[in-house]
């Protein structure tokens, strides 16, 4: 009954919140430049009594809602786009533009569904105070900025996340998906990727194109390095494990009758596991040294670092509680078991940093027709946009209602159920 009274003025407020969802889509902001988003946010907040905090990690926002004894729920949601051009057709379509980390006039999109995961934690936010007196314990609820740039939990943890309110004893997220909307996806254990990017500077002699016996060529170093590390998951990884190795990026040169002096490339690595993960980390370093060394390199290649996600983990036994709940709310019908996604989150950062249990679990958000036609008719990946795609665009209804009751559902299940996991 306390969840049927919370949940029972979602179907008022649905108009509403599709309102600040289109907004919200029409007005995306890159990573740690979300003014306008985290000032609607936090708005909505204070409009619903809770005690606002802003300005955490940069852009971030905590609200907090103290509502007698009882566990210390956090629901968390990102609120950053991405440099993409959107490309949906949409009415309310971004033609937004903004300038990325390295100074550059880019378009911005909501591709990756942020504005939704936004809106349907504003709309539990809601639900939750109005409904307050059918729980009780304290409520964190938590917009993070940067979770495309792999460092906004960090930063929001670093700059006193947990300060006003103290740790909480569980963390709870969710991700909008390319699946049936609707759909709820829960998984114990990992559920997605840890990431590693590098920048690799390999360096040569440059020269006259004519003259190639007298230059150490970057692009034909850079051509073998691109090559060999295709190398490392077929013939150092079991086939029981698995890795992802791409190169995502490769300059080299200004012009066709000029050998250059440098090449840089930029390496993408995704992975389930930790020793997995530092044994492709480790194949990367050993092959770009060796095929330098090999090409008489003048100098030895430079390797950066330039952005990390960990491994999303669920708890399991916090995992196998919600999953009952959500098949309690939404029937059997509508919960499923979520495949390993190879996408990264840095979502785990704030249960790591608490050293609570945490749970992160997917919702579908494309109409389910379309969906199932394809997968059906194996044409899944080609006919289905998928997230980061400038066609990706989740629909408002059902995904919506569906978003903002898993929320609703997992904090409530949490303020009753504060002993697991």
């Amino acid at each position: 009954m306390s969840l049927e009274s919370v949940l029972a003025p979602l179907q008022a407020a649905l108009p509403g919140l599709e309102d600040l969802y289109i907004d919200l889509h029409r007005h995306p902001e890159l990573s740690f430049a979300e003014t306008r988003t985290a000032a609607e946010l936090a708005r909505r907040l204070e409009a619903d009594g809770y005690e606002v905090h802003t300005g955490i990690g940069r852009t971030g926002v905590l609200g907090v809602l103290r509502n007698g004894p009882g566990p210390k729920v956090m629901l968390r949601a990102d609120i950053d786009a991405l440099p993409v051009e959107e490309k949906t057709g949409l009415p309310y379509a971004s033609t937004a533009r903004g300038v990325d980390a390295d100074g550059r006039d880019v378009p911005v999109m909501h591709a990756c569904g942020h504005d939704m995961h936004a809106t349907w934690l504003s709309g539990a936010a809601s639900l939750l105070a109005s409904g307050r007196e059918h729980w009780s314990g304290t409520l964190m609820v938590v917009f993070q900025p940067g979770e495309e740039a792999g460092d906004g939990a960090v930063g929001m943890v670093r700059d006193g996340v947990f300060g006003p309110a103290g740790k909480p004893d569980v963390v709870l997220g969710q991700h909008v998906v390319p699946g049936p909307a609707g759909w709820v996806l829960t998984r114990p254990g990992v559920i997605m990727a840890a990431t590693d990017a590098l920048r690799i500077t390999l360096h040569g002699r440059g020269g006259h194109g004519s003259r190639p016996e007298t230059t150490v060529d970057p692009a034909v170093l850079a051509a073998s390095v691109v090559l060999k590390l295709q190398t490392i998951v077929s013939r150092e990884i079991s086939a029981t494990e698995s890795a992802v190795v791409t190169v995502g990026s490769l300059h080299v040169g200004t012009a066709h009758n000029i050998i250059a002096d440098h090449a840089v490339l930029e390496v993408n690595i995704r992975s389930f596991d930790q020793a997995v993960r530092e044994k492709v980390v480790a194949a990367v370093e050993r092959i770009v040294h060796g095929e330098a060394a090999t090409a008489g390199a003048p100098k030895a290649p430079e390797i950066e670092r330039i952005g990390a996600f960990p491994v999303t983990e669920n708890d399991d036994a916090a995992t196998e509680g919600l999953t009952a709940a959500f098949r309690d709310h939404f029937g059997e019908g509508r919960v499923m078991p979520a495949p390993l996604v190879t996408g990264s989150e840095d979502f785990s950062e704030f249960g790591r940093a608490a050293g609570v249990p945490s749970v992160f679990w997917l919702v579908g958000g494309l109409d389910a027709e379309q969906v199932i036609a394809a997968m059906t008719a194996g044409r899944f990946e080609q006919d289905i946009p998928s997230n980061h795609s400038p066609l990706f665009a989740p629909i408002p209804h059902p995904t919506l209602s569906a978003g903002v009751e898993t929320l609703v559902v997992a904090a409530l299940h949490r303020f009753t159920h504060p002993g697991i996991g």
